[in-house]
C-alpha cells in the first residue's frame, strides 16, 4: 500500500512530494525498518524519568529506513512529513490499515480495572477455550493463542498500537475467532487501542488513588477508564463499586451487589470457593479453584461475560471448575508444611486485600517479602509500608524494580512508613534473591510466606539492566534446597 492510499484510508488529505510504498509503522526509532512510517510523539513526563521526545529521533528513524514521518511539530524533512495534532491516534489508525483491519475479523472482549484485570482475562479465556472456541489472550501475564505462549518485553499491560494490531492480525491468521485482552488506562489515554470496537467491555473495579503519577487526578483516571465503555457494544460492570451509578446508562449487566449477576452464598474451602449464583440465565452452583473473596467477584464477572457471548450454564460450570489459576496471582507455590504464595500485589491497596485474604486461612504467621518500584509514584512506598505494619507478622523489604533510583532510599522510605504505622518486626535485604531465601528459611509449619510485587513478571529492573527473573522458579529453587 502506498502512502497516499494509506493516508486517505485514515481520513488525512495531504499533498505529497513523493508516494513511497509503506511496509509498517513504528513509535520507536529502533523498531523502524525499510518502508516504515515513523510516528514522532512528545514524551511523557513521570517522576524520576526523563521524558524523551520522538521528534529528536527522526534522523535516526530515517537512517533506519523510514520513508515518511508523522509528528506534531512544524518541520521540513527529506522525506514526506505529515503534521497532525495527535500523532498517537494516527499511529493506531495507520497500524489498523497496514494490518488490514484485523479487529473486524474477531470477537473482541476488553477488560479494564485498577486490579484484577489479568485474572479476569485468564478466566474468560479459559472458559471460552474450554467451550471449544478458538480464543487468544493478550494480557500482562502473556500472549497466548493457538497453543503458543509468548511474552512481551518490559512490563506493558497493553502494548503500543503497532504491536496490538500486529497481534490481532496474527490471531486472525491462526484461526482465532475471539480475543480477550487487558486494556489499561494508559492504553486508552495513549491511543493504543484506538480504532477497536469491543463486543463486550468489562470494568472490574476502580481504585481512585492509583496511577496518579500518570493521570494527575482521580477524574482524569476515571475518564480514561470510561473510554473502554464508549468503545464497547455491551458492558459488564461491578455493581458494588461506588462509580457504578455514573455508568448505569451504558447497556450492561451488573455483577455483585443487588444486580443482574449475584452471589447468593459463598463458602471458602481449602481448595477453592463454592458459589451459589443468581443470574439472568437462572440460578446455579459452581466451584472456583481459587482463594480469596475477590476472586469470587472475578469469577462472577467472567461468567457474565461468557454468558453474554452465548455460553449456557452447564458450559460455564465446566469451564470455571477446570480453571488452573493465573501465574503470579495468588499462586500457591507450596501448600504444606508452610504455604508459599506468589502474588502481584504492588500497591498498598492490593497488598491489603491479599493480606486479609491470606489471614483467613493462615494458622501461624504471615511473613511478607515486598519492595516498591523506582521511578513510580513515591506514595506507593509509604502505602505499602503502612499496610505491611498493620497486616504482617514479619516483613522483609527488598528490591522490586528500582531502575535508576537508589534501592536503599526506597527501602528506607518503606521502613519509615512501616515504623510510623506501628510495625516492629522487619528486615532490609536489598537483594531480592537473598530476601526470598531468608523468608522461606524463617517459615515453620502453619506460616504463610507471601512474595509480593513481582508476580508473573519475567525481568527484574536494576539500574539500566533488565535481568531475567521468575519469582516462582526462584522460590521453588530455595524450597528444593531447603528439602535437601
Amino acid at each position: 500500500m502506498n502512502l497516499q492510499e494509506l493516508l486517505t484510508r485514515v481520513g488525512i488529505k495531504f499533498a505529497l512530494t513523493s508516494n513511497p510504498e509503506i511496509t509498517g509503522v513504528a513509535l520507536d526509532s529502533r523498531l523502524v525498518k525499510a518502508g516504515f512510517v515513523f510516528i514522532a510523539t512528545a514524551g511523557i513526563p513521570l517522576a524520576g524519568r526523563t521524558a524523551l521526545d520522538g521528534h529528536d529521533f527522526i534522523a535516526k528513524a530515517i537512517d533506519n529506513g523510514a520513508v515518511a514521518i508523522v509528528g506534531s511539530q512544524s518541520l521540513e524533512l527529506s522525506v514526506p512529513y505529515i503534521q497532525v495534532a495527535n500523532p498517537r491516534a494516527i499511529c493506531a489508525l495507520l497500524a489498523r490499515e497496514i494490518w488490514h483491519r484485523p479487529d473486524k475479523k474477531l470477537h473482541l472482549i476488553g477488560v479494564t480495572g485498577s486490579k484484577g484485570k489479568s485474572t479476569l482475562v485468564a478466566l474468560i479465556h479459559h472458559i471460552l477455550e474450554s467451550a471449544g472456541l478458538a480464543v487468544a489472550r493478550m494480557s500482562t501475564v502473556s500472549i497466548r493463542f493457538a497453543g503458543r505462549e509468548e511474552y512481551l518485553p518490559g512490563h506493558f499491560t497493553t502494548p503500543e498500537a503497532p504491536q496490538v494490531y500486529e497481534l490481532l492480525h496474527r490471531f486472525a491468521e491462526a484461526g482465532c475467532t475471539h480475543v480477550v485482552m487487558e486494556v489499561s488506562s494508559h492504553a486508552l489515554q495513549l491511543e493504543r487501542v484506538t480504532g477497536i470496537e469491543f463486543e463486550v467491555g468489562a470494568w472490574v473495579n476502580f481504585y481512585p488513588d492509583d496511577h496518579l503519577d500518570f493521570h494527575g487526578s482521580e477524574q482524569n483516571y476515571f475518564a480514561a477508564k470510561r473510554l473502554l465503555l464508549e468503545r464497547s457494544t455491551f458492558a459488564v460492570l461491578n455493581a458494588a463499586e461506588s462509580y457504578y451509578p455514573q455508568l448505569e446508562t451504558v447497556p450492561h449487566w451488573g455483577f455483585g451487589g443487588a444486580s443482574d449477576w449475584q452471589i447468593r452464598q459463598l463458602e471458602q474451602t481449602a481448595s477453592g470457593l463454592q458459589l451459589a449464583v443468581q443470574s439472568p440465565l437462572g440460578n446455579f452452583a459452581v466451584f472456583v479453584p481459587m482463594i480469596g473473596d475477590f476472586n469470587a467477584l472475578n469469577a462472577l464477572a467472567a461468567l457474565a461475560v461468557c454468558a453474554k457471548l452465548g455460553l449456557g450454564i452447564a458450559t460455564l460450570q465446566r469451564g470455571l471448575e477446570s480453571f488452573g489459576g493465573v501465574p503470579g496471582r495468588m499462586q500457591i507455590i507450596q501448600a504444606e508444611p508452610f504455604r508459599v504464595i506468589n502474588d502481584f500485589a504492588h500497591t498498598g491497596a492490593s497488598l491489603e486485600v491479599a493480606m486479609k485474604t491470606l489471614r483467613q486461612t493462615t494458622t501461624g504467621r504471615i511473613i511478607l517479602v515486598i519492595g516498591a518500584a523506582g521511578q513510580r509514584d513515591p506514595n506507593r512506598r509509604t502505602g505499602i509500608g503502612s499496610v505491611a505494619a498493620r497486616t504482617a507478622d514479619h516483613v522483609i523489604f527488598t528490591e522490586e524494580d528500582s531502575r535508576t533510583e537508589s534501592t536503599d532510599s526506597i527501602l528506607q522510605a518503606m521502613k519509615t512508613a512501616f515504623l510510623e504505622a506501628g510495625g516492629s518486626s522487619y528486615q532490609l535485604i536489598p537483594d531480592r534473591r537473598a530476601a526470598l531465601r531468608a523468608a522461606i528459611l524463617l517459615a515453620v509449619e502453619g506460616d504463610t510466606v507471601l512474595l509480593a510485587g513481582k508476580g508473573h513478571e519475567r525481568t527484574l529492573e536494576r539500574g539500566t539492566e533488565f535481568l531475567p527473573w521468575d519469582e516462582t522458579l526462584e522460590a521453588r529453587a530455595v524450597l528444593n534446597d531447603h528439602l535437601k
